[in-house]
């Protein structure tokens, strides 16, 4: 059989002829981001082959990779084909100084939690109690020693948080990527391939695996003995919910889009693989809907939505962007599809958020002004450079109301009117040599963004209100954390009565999740308040295709 060899790795496999790099790379166990999960869409899953063996491999036609970089010896994973003994330059993996927010805005809650400890002097045991049943024994006095996990399963990141059920101090935080993100990087992808028994067991193993692995870095921090953690609160979308428990999720993408789980309830943590305290469990906060799940609940605690007065508009900007509008006590929910534009992905340059990834752009100087994370040369650009750069480009003519880049010959005389040119004759901006956007990027931007705004119109119709009518936003989620508002104005992804509205309130998923960890009623009281929201589906919507059209263009 051919062999592989994976030259910065130092790795070599032998695999059957004919078959695809990428099943190469995984037979390798090297670890690999793939997007599309090798549908060769997204073209992120770029290799190197080496020109000594380069006629060896045989590739599929596609248009992800530039004619430069094809001549290079630049290909796709997925569509390059083994015919023979190969050498391959697969990047290393770029993931120090990754940005992961890890702190929100949370509220106040008496220390009442699920667990708690009796200890009997006679028979020198102490009997752990779950919800007032006992449902374990330990020797000795072990009653200073009552530890809970607050968990935020995001699509792209996790956050863990040990946290002491006596007193609430959070006395460790651990977060890494969603390893999940390597196999479908989009919510619609995970239901997909989680649809199968095979893949469901791939992306529930790999999740629980990374989860355990990150209360451990925790539970090590705090030097504690993780036989004392007895609960785990699972904070996340509903999808998310579904893959971390185990549970089937094809009815979540299918009409009529039915969750199997609805929340509310504890889950025996050794049966989905958690490694926690003998008789520990995981609690799942209520969930609405399909698309709008448990870390909603979450941010709704942590922001007490539901108690403010007026009208506030709460948002969680990124790959399914969910929102509710509380309005006099009355609560509308909504999600939409924003896709993987937000999290860098489906960017010819684009880069989750970590060291060189362009976070900040600005044209309003005498030059373009970059910002990195590291402060390092760039090497791409996140989620939240993505959208400062476009929106600049909007405020300032680079592209035209409808998206499109103006020609050199049209463009503004400003400073950096020599950056728009042409890449296999197609127009983009370079931000820096070797770091630009294409009209591509630009319309992936267009129809996240437009998507984001049709949520939000339709919520505001849904309640009789206009923009101007509602008091404050609250932009929740690390990458919203990131954001500027005037960005998002330029964008059009608020409308301009927000602009001196709006409220960056972190991630109020893991927040929220401490609040349910501390304090066993507000499970009551949430689930109460999730059984009067009412959940607008936007399919079901007359007016959304009307509405999405007008949102796809920048704000004038």
């Amino acid at each position: 059989m051919p062999k592989v060899h994976f030259i910065l790795q130092n790795l070599t496999v032998e695999v059957p002829e004919r078959r695809s790099l990428l099943a190469a790379i995984r037979s390798a166990g090297i670890r690999f981001d793939l997007p599309c999960n090798g549908a060769g869409t997204c073209g992120k899953c770029r290799v190197r082959l080496d020109a000594a063996t380069r006629a060896h491999a045989v590739e599929s036609p596609h248009n992800k990779i530039a004619e430069a970089d094809r001549a290079a010896g630049w290909s796709l994973a997925c569509q390059t084909f083994v015919h023979g003994d190969l050498a391959v330059e697969v990047p290393l993996k770029k993931d120090e100084g990754l940005k992961i927010l890890r702190e929100g805005q949370t509220v106040a809650v008496d220390i009442e939690p699920w667990f708690e400890k009796s200890f009997d002097p006679v028979s020198n045991r102490t009997a752990v109690i779950a919800g007032g049943r006992i449902v374990a024994s330990e020797s000795g006095d072990t009653t200073a020693a009552l530890y809970g996990v607050a968990i935020d399963i995001g699509t792209t990141t996790m956050v863990v948080a040990l946290v002491d059920l006596r007193d609430g101090r959070e006395l460790a935080h651990a977060s890494a990527l969603n390893p999940q993100a390597r196999h479908a990087q989009d919510v619609l992808s995970r239901i997909k391939l989680g649809s199968t028994p095979e893949g469901l067991r791939t992306l529930h193993t790999e999740v629980i695996a990374e989860l355990n692995r990150l209360v451990a870095e925790a539970a090590a921090e705090a030097r504690i003995d993780r036989a004392h953690l007895y609960e785990a609160i699972f904070s996340g979308n509903t999808t998310m919910i579904h893959l971390a428990t185990g549970t089937d999720p094809a009815s979540l993408g299918k009409y009529p889009y039915t969750p199997r789980l609805r929340g509310g309830e504890s889950v025996d943590a050794a049966s989905i693989g958690l490694e926690l305290a003998p008789g520990g469990q995981v609690y799942l906060p209520p969930i609405m809907s399909a698309y709008v799940g448990a870390d909603i609940t979450s941010g709704i605690l942590a922001t007490d939505l539901a108690a403010l007065r007026g009208v506030t508009l709460f948002v969680d900007i990124g790959t399914n962007g969910e929102m509710v509008l509380a309005a006099d006590g009355k609560l509308v929910a909504t999600s939409t599809a924003a896709g993987p534009a937000f999290e860098g992905m489906n960017i010819a340059c684009g880069m989750r958020a970590g060291r060189g990834a362009i976070e900040f752009v600005s044209l309003a100087g005498d030059s373009v002004e970059l910002r990195t994370i590291g402060e390092t040369a760039p090497t791409g650009v996140c989620g939240s450079g993505l959208l400062d750069a476009v929106a600049e480009f909007a405020a300032h003519g680079a592209v035209d109301k409808n998206g499109r880049f103006r020609t050199n010959g049209s463009a503004p005389d400003r400073p950096w009117k020599d950056r728009l040119g042409t890449l296999d004759g197609k127009p983009v901006f370079r931000l820096t040599d070797t770091v630009y956007l294409s009209q591509k990027d630009i319309r992936q931007v267009q129809l996240a963004k437009a998507a984001v705004r049709t949520g939000i119109e339709s919520l505001l119709a849904a309640v009789g209100r206009t923009a101007a009518q509602v008091d404050r936003v609250l932009i929740a989620g690390s990458f919203g954390f990131h954001l500027r508002t005037a960005s998002l104005i330029h964008l059009g992804l608020l409308p301009r009565e927000f602009a001196d509205r709006v409220e960056f309130v972190g991630n109020t998923s893991k927040s929220g999740a401490r609040a349910f960890l501390l304090n066993r009623r507000t499970r009551e009281h949430l689930g109460r308040t999730v059984t009067g929201v009412q959940v607008l589906e936007l399919a079901n919507d007359a007016a959304f295709q009307r509405t999405f059209v007008d949102a796809l263009a920048f704000a004038s």
